[in-house]
């Protein structure tokens, strides 16, 4: 978000420290544990307001994030407009029935059982990019891995999901989406990809348990059949 930019609800002071200052009434929330509780959310959501303050925290966390270059390459599109839900609720849906569609049998069953948004639920979306034109050409550390710019997004996008965690906000990843829908619905330009289309709000709770190994669709793996030494 530009320096010179009003805040969400309203104008904001010019110069912004990377993580405001001010502590909210979750905030003395652990790291380890907003990690622990942190869930993909879908159909918690209560639709209550969420406080400007609390908002700019949640985008100043996110913003604080580290970036290949220092190129800070992410954009956030704040959702509210119920007409813009609605559009992208109908796309999601007809996105969902596509999948399902290539399913049969328990797999089916299953899937039929899972909520896969909280478009419409949720008090805001907001939508984080990637500008691949951001610091070009020469953006240090970009040169042998393409993807590093999408990594710095998804890092932003982690610190928001944490810092929402803390704030006691819930947070779900919309992916049954096409980018170019997305881009044209929020007229995101031309080469600018739309990384994440995140519900966020406040929520009756956080689930103890997923919600993938809840409906029995996956289970976690446990942490020393993916850890490697010196070799795979």
């Amino acid at each position: 978000m530009p320096s010179s930019a009003p805040g969400p609800g309203g104008p904001g002071p010019q110069h912004v420290p990377p993580v405001a200052v001010g502590l909210g009434a979750g905030l003395g929330l652990g790291l380890y544990e907003a990690i622990r509780r942190r869930r993909d959310v879908r159909g918690q959501f209560t639709g209550e307001p969420v406080p400007p303050v609390v908002l700019r925290r949640v985008l100043a966390a996110a913003h604080a994030a580290p970036s290949v270059g220092l190129t800070q390459p992410w954009d956030f599109v704040l959702v509210e407009s119920p007409e813009t839900k609605s559009a992208m609720h109908e796309h999601v849906t007809r996105e969902r029935a596509a999948f399902a569609a290539t399913l049969d049998g328990e797999r089916a069953e299953r899937f039929a059982d899972i909520k896969i948004d909280g478009v419409l639920e949720s008090t805001l979306s907001v939508v984080v990019t990637y500008d691949c034109d951001r610091g070009a050409p020469a953006v240090l550390g970009r040169n042998t891995i393409a993807d590093a710019g999408v990594y710095s997004v998804c890092l932003a996008i982690q610190n928001l999901w944490l810092a929402a965690t803390a704030e006691d906000l819930g947070v779900g990843w919309v992916s049954f989406y096409r980018e170019d829908f997305v881009r044209g619905l929020l007229g995101i330009p031309a080469g600018v990809r739309p990384v994440a289309w995140l519900c966020l709000g406040p929520v009756t709770h956080l689930e103890t348990t997923p919600d993938l190994e809840r409906h029995g669709w996956a289970a976690r793996r446990p942490l020393d059949e993916v850890v490697h030494r010196e070799r795979w």
